[in-house]
């Protein structure tokens, strides 16, 4: 099927729902974590979001509120995504391209640092 794109639903599926995340996605957290750290801004409105979609308990969102530094907050939630399924995950992955789109390609590649760079290069030419 050319153009198909899965779904959540397609994911979970495909995957059976796997606990907790495989291999793949646990390294591109553990070579792009830092910059996620100091990148995602993990408002109240974003964890309560993360929490309806599901890709978050509603314990881990009641303990997400009550961290009080950014960095500790986001420390704290990739813990504990870590911990959730494949579907969790790209739960996750599509709320975040919702709400800060930028972030997408650090849990997408290896290498996101590089791609990010590059898209900012490629911005930065395309205004020019």
């Amino acid at each position: 099927m050319t153009g198909y794109i899965p779904m959540i639903t397609d994911i979970g599926f495909k995957y059976g729902d796997v606990h907790p995340m495989d291999e793949a996605r646990m390294r591109r957290l553990s070579v792009n974590g830092v910059q996620l750290l100091d990148r995602i801004d993990c408002s109240r409105e974003f964890i309560d979001i993360l929490g309806s979609v599901g890709c978050i308990t509603w314990p881990q969102r009641e303990h997400l509120i009550n961290v009080r530094q950014p960095r500790d907050r986001n420390d704290k939630l990739l813990e504990f995504l870590t911990r959730r399924s494949v579907a969790d995950f790209q739960k996750f992955i599509d709320t975040l391209g919702k709400d800060q789109p930028h972030l997408v390609p650090l849990l997408l590649t290896d290498e996101g640092k590089k791609i990010v760079t590059e898209l900012r290069l490629y911005r930065f030419n395309r205004n020019n």
